[in-house]
């Protein structure tokens, strides 16, 4: 197997944890590239369900290296809650993890302008997480990373200088308390004594892995249209969630990554606010979030669901230079009698061919549909594409032709056994 990069090609929550659960097995090294505890992968393994926030999913298989980059975020208890839970269902992680030293930490001051800012200024539709907070001071500069929380001179100093700073903005912008720097950083010189046999120089050990000929699975979070460059902007993540994340994410050139995979869902979903052209109607949207469980793995709140949208997707394509696409949560759309497929944009009397740029304009956008027939036939237990209902196998095939990409892999189910390829 190559070096591999999956990501979400749609809103996120596409299915990448099982998708990364079923490539993982092929390789040596699962990285996670961007975004924090946000995310939230699921992998079900007979009756036992894993939700993974941090940790790659490839942990689940044993002897894989994992490795969170530079890239993410971290939020210690949270990574320390996700590393006992683990060792709790007899799964080591020990010798087996490693956490960048270049990481940035997340500060629960982070987390209070997180929530503050949310309230304050209208709603971006954020897990109120402190991601966005903590790659602001990145940006700005000012972040203290996973070598400054092991060094307890620069973290006494940094910490002091940093709490300067956000307890006069909490008081000032937001009226609200701020935090008190003995209990924090006892909290986390406790953290970094924790954490520290995890932590190493990650781009070290994952460029020396390829040069041994090691294979590397790169594990996006969220999609490719919350990336922060290329996603429904201003309501998209903090990070690039974009194959090119995976570069800046982990140290490893992008001449060494070989393949991507985009992975989209049947349909479409998003969390949070933002435009979302093809909307399911009220009913149609109870129907389908119920039948496909449609909440949250972090947050737990309800997905908005609507019609597979190929406008997105080509974006997606495009933008992550994918070469094959994986589809999920086929199943979900047993039922109905009728399907969708949206192939582009009405506006303002313009015709939309390309994913507009312009957030006002996709407000406003109508979408144009082709209509398939559905197969009403419960696909759940299909074991082989040949065995797929023919206007299943209808259905795929109008979707690889519209997005010029193949399809090869489909799941019809959450259980790891419920996939099959397209071959």
């Amino acid at each position: 197997m190559p070096n591999i990069v999956i990501v979400g090609a749609q809103w996120g929550d596409e299915g990448k944890g099982k998708v990364i659960d079923i490539y993982a097995p092929r390789a040596d090294y699962i990285v996670r590239y961007q975004g924090g505890n946000n995310a939230g992968h699921t992998v079900v393994i007979g009756k036992d369900s894993f939700i993974l926030h941090l940790i790659p999913s490839g942990i689940l298989h044993k002897g894989k290296i994992c490795v969170i980059g530079n890239g993410v975020v971290v939020d210690p208890k949270a990574l320390l809650e996700e590393i006992e839970m683990l060792e709790s269902k007899g799964i080591s992680v020990k010798g087996r993890l490693f956490l960048s030293e270049q990481a940035h930490i997340i500060f629960p001051y982070h987390r209070k302008l997180d929530e503050m800012k949310e309230e304050r200024k209208g709603k971006i539709g954020t897990t109120k997480k402190g991601i966005g907070p903590c790659y602001a001071d990145k940006c700005a500069r000012v972040g203290i990373r996973v070598a400054d929380l092991l060094d307890d001179d620069v973290l006494k100093e940094k910490l002091a200088d940093t709490l300067n700073e956000k307890n006069a903005l909490l008081k000032k912008i937001y009226d609200a308390e701020g935090f008190i720097f003995d209990a924090l950083y006892r909290e986390y010189t406790d953290y970094a004594r924790r954490l520290r046999e995890y932590t190493c120089n990650t781009v070290v050990i994952l460029n020396e892995a390829i040069r041994k000929n090691k294979r590397i699975l790169f594990e996006g979070a969220q999609g490719t249209l919350l990336d922060v460059d290329h996603g429904t902007y201003p309501f998209v993540t903090s990070s690039n969630a974009t194959a090119g994340g995976a570069s800046t994410g982990t140290g490893v050139g992008p001449t060494k990554i070989d393949k991507v995979i985009g992975i989209v869902k049947a349909y479409t979903t998003r969390v949070g606010e933002g435009p979302f052209p093809t909307e399911f109607p009220p009913e149609l949207m109870e129907k389908i979030r119920k039948k496909g469980k449609e909440f949250g793995a972090t947050t737990g709140r309800p997905r908005r669901c609507g019609w597979f949208d190929s406008i997105v997707v080509k974006h997606s394509v495009m933008v992550n230079g994918i070469d094959e696409i994986v589809v999920t949560k086929l199943d979900v759309l047993d039922d109905l009698e009728s399907l969708k497929v949206c192939v582009g944009y009405r506006c303002e009397g313009r015709f939309f061919k390309n994913f507009p740029t312009n957030i006002r304009i996709l407000e406003q956008c109508e979408p144009v549909y082709e209509e398939l027939p559905g197969w009403q036939e419960d696909t759940t237990k299909v074991i082989s594409y040949t065995k797929l209902p023919k206007y299943a196998k209808a259905y795929l095939r109008r979707i690889q032709t519209i997005l010029d990409t193949k399809i090869v892999l489909i799941s019809v189910g959450s259980d790891r056994k419920q996939t099959f390829s397209r071959e």
